[in-house]
């Protein structure tokens, strides 16, 4: 149902940076590049998630109560994804491991450079 979802920056080049090598550990790349926007995904034509520089020209803020989540196919991929997001300077909002609310759900969350929230699950088989 979601075609794609842009998430606000300040600082294109240092985020891109960031998001490169976090979306690297889930198979994502580049599919696209703009003057003020950055595009990854997993296949060509399905684009996943962008950066763009606010086109009101003002500040990117993050939302509140807003969360992007990435989907990675093991708990090994999500230990990576949220080791590497703390790595490039990351945020930590949530040790990765199992969700008890639901089963078989493991997940790490984190904030980018930019304050922005994200998720990075699987689903497990649940016990």
């Amino acid at each position: 149902m979601i075609g794609y979802i842009t998430l606000g920056t300040n600082d294109l080049e240092r985020a891109a940076a960031f998001y490169d090598q976090i979306l690297a550990e889930i198979g994502a790349e580049r599919v696209f590049e703009l003057p003020r926007m950055i595009g990854w995904g997993t296949r060509p034509g399905k684009l996943s998630l962008a950066l763009i520089k606010p086109y009101d020209g003002q500040p990117a803020t993050p939302g509140n109560g807003t969360m992007v989540a990435l989907a990675a196919e093991n708990p090994q991929q999500v230990q990576a994804v949220h080791a590497k997001a703390l790595a490039l300077g990351g945020k930590d909002e949530g040790p990765v491991g199992p969700r008890e609310a639901v089963p078989g759900f493991y997940a790490g969350y984190f904030r980018d450079l930019d304050g922005n929230k994200l998720a990075v699950y699987c689903i497990t088989k649940a016990a």
